[in-house]
Formats: structure tokens, sequence, C-alpha cells
């Protein structure tokens, strides 16, 4: 049974994608091979304890989700994603570690594979970039070779091709108040597929 149901039914007013207060990029473009960038890329690469929440979209030509999610970061192979319904009840729980890795539906019935990625299409038709996704949602290139920072050295977007397929990130704003900045709202596209984040807030150790 495909948990995608629900998500059909997800009212975009519920969880509307709010406007706010956002740093956009500079205008301008800064080197990769800059010491600024080195300096930032190892402090994010340090970050081993993070969490962040707020509101995620996907927007397809079949399917729109619309969800409040969290993530949770315990170390660079095991890490925590939930998607919450308005009502603040769990959709989609996914564990991931290094040798196990589980999804959790609505009804509480558990699934268990080897990548995550192809669990969550598997359930709910939804294309995530789950081994990429954990780098680029603090501003991080992973394995991408294609990127451009902006005039302060933060990362602006990026380009990276995966199983023949291309996905695009922009990054739309930072949250600047921290150190090391992180974003607040980034776009991924892939094809006609787009995903939307939206962080609230950032806890980092």
């Amino acid at each position: 049974m495909k948990i995608s149901a629900f998500f059909r039914l997800l009212p975009l007013s519920a969880v509307l994608l709010t406007a706010c207060t956002v740093t956009h990029p500079p205008v301008g473009t800064g080197s990769a091979d800059s010491p600024q960038w080195h300096a930032r890329e190892q402090q994010l690469k340090k970050m081993a304890h993070y969490q962040t929440r707020g509101s995620f979209a996907y927007l397809g030509n079949d399917k729109k989700v619309y969800a409040r999610f969290f993530w949770q970061q315990y170390s660079p192979d095991n890490y925590k994603l939930l998607l919450l319904n308005p009502l603040g009840t769990t959709e989609l729980e996914l564990f991931v570690e290094q040798n196990m890795i589980q999804l959790t539906d609505s009804e509480g019935k558990k699934y268990l594979s080897d990548n995550p990625e192809t669990l969550i299409y598997q359930l709910t038709d939804m294309s995530i970039p789950l081994d990429n996704l954990k780098n680029w949602i603090i501003g991080l290139p992973g394995d991408a070779k294609k990127f451009q920072l902006d005039a302060n050295y933060l990362l602006k977007s990026v380009s990276d091709r995966k199983n023949g397929e291309i996905w695009q990130v922009n990054y739309q704003g930072y949250d600047t108040s921290m150190m090391p900045a992180l974003p607040n709202r980034l776009e991924l596209t892939q094809g006609k597929n787009r995903i939307k984040l939206k962080m609230d807030n950032w806890t980092t150790q």
C-alpha cells in the first residue's frame, strides 16, 4: 500500500511555504580555489550533529506533495527524516544508519532496504536525492563537480548528474546570524520535478 495517497489530499493552504525575511545571495561569484571557501568548507564538514525543520514541497506533473519536515543528522552516515501532516502526525519516518535503513509509514508499517532513495520512491513516487541532500542542505556541494559560489563564498548553485538525470540546486537564502551561515531556502530541480525546502531554524552542536 502506497502512502502517497495522503500527500495527494494535503491542502496547499495547510502547509503553505510562507514568506520570510531571508538573506539573498549577493551579486558576484566567489572562487572555489579561494581560502575563504576552503575555510567554510572545512567548517561545514566538521558539523557532526545538527537538525533543522521547516516546509517541504514536491512539485511534479502528476504529483504535488506539501508537508512539514524534520531532519536530524547524528553522523555522516546516520540521520533521520520525518514528514508530518498539518496536525503534527507522522506520515513518514526514515532512519538511515550505516548497516540499516528503515522507513515507517503512517499506519506504522515498517520497511527495510539498503537504498533509502529507492525505498521512498517505491512507497511515495517521489524522487529525493538523499545521498546528496545531506550535503546540499547545509550548503556543501557533496560529490558534485559543478557548483558556483556567491560573492560571500556561500554556495549559490549546484549541478549534479546521477543515473543519467541532472539535479540542479539553487540557493535562495541563508541564515547569516549563524556561524557558519546555513541555508534557509533552496530549490532542487530534476527535469519537470521540483523540491522546495524552507528551513525555519537550525540547531547545531
